[in-house]
């Protein structure tokens, strides 16, 4: 999925947007009303999936998009797979991640607390 893709759908309510970062990361910074559920580290990713979706994720058949830091990144890939293993069927990836969204100005978000 491309950025203006992303943005287009995000902008029409039309998608959920799932950051694979590590918690940190996502509290720092991230995109628009994205949730959560952290790809890293590798070996723990499925563990986080498989808690957090059923949360964070509550509808099997939403449009979902998830994304990482950029392309080498491969939390976005693990995670995206994990859910598609769990049941999820319309699970699609932004493969140039929050670097890329970034770099384009885009807005992101902070968790404040």
């Amino acid at each position: 999925m491309t950025r203006d893709e992303l943005k287009a759908e995000m902008d029409a309510g039309k998608v959920v947007v799932v950051d694979t970062m590590p918690t940190a990361y996502y509290e720092q910074e991230h995109l628009p009303d994205a949730v959560n559920i952290p790809g890293f580290p590798y070996d723990d990713a499925a563990r986080f999936t498989d808690e957090l979706a059923p949360t964070v994720l509550p509808d099997r058949t939403a449009p979902i998009v998830v994304y990482c830091a950029n392309v080498p990144c491969r939390n976005s890939e693990i995670v995206g797979s994990r859910l598609v293993s769990l049941g999820y069927t319309n699970v699609r990836k932004y493969r140039e991640g929050i670097e890329d969204w970034v770099a384009h100005g885009l807005p992101t978000q902070t968790v404040t607390g």
